[in-house]
């Protein structure tokens, strides 16, 4: 039989709420599978695979949340997919 053992165990102090935002991507009938790919990659740092699923579900349930962050982090990153001609959009 083992003696009880007293652990330590760290207590988080302070609880810091965050803003979480989506940014969120809607379907169109004008950009091509390989445009929103190559955006998604380019402005989101998605890996491929990330980007094409990204892609399908755009395309097949008409949006998709593409990142997630801060609001501040993400305006950027809708107003480049938006000069690229694809409609995004920050939400909470």
């Amino acid at each position: 039989m083992q003696p009880f053992e007293e652990t330590v165990v760290d207590v988080l102090d302070e609880v810091v709420e965050t803003d979480v935002h989506n940014l969120v991507v809607f379907n169109d009938e004008v950009n091509t599978f390989e445009h929103v790919i190559e955006t998604l990659m380019d402005v989101c740092k998605h890996t491929p695979e990330q980007a094409e699923q990204c892609t399908l579900l755009i395309h097949y349930k008409g949006k998709c949340s593409v990142k997630n962050g801060s609001w501040e982090e993400l305006v950027p990153m809708r107003n480049e997919i938006c000069r690229r001609g694809i409609s995004a959009e920050v939400l909470n």
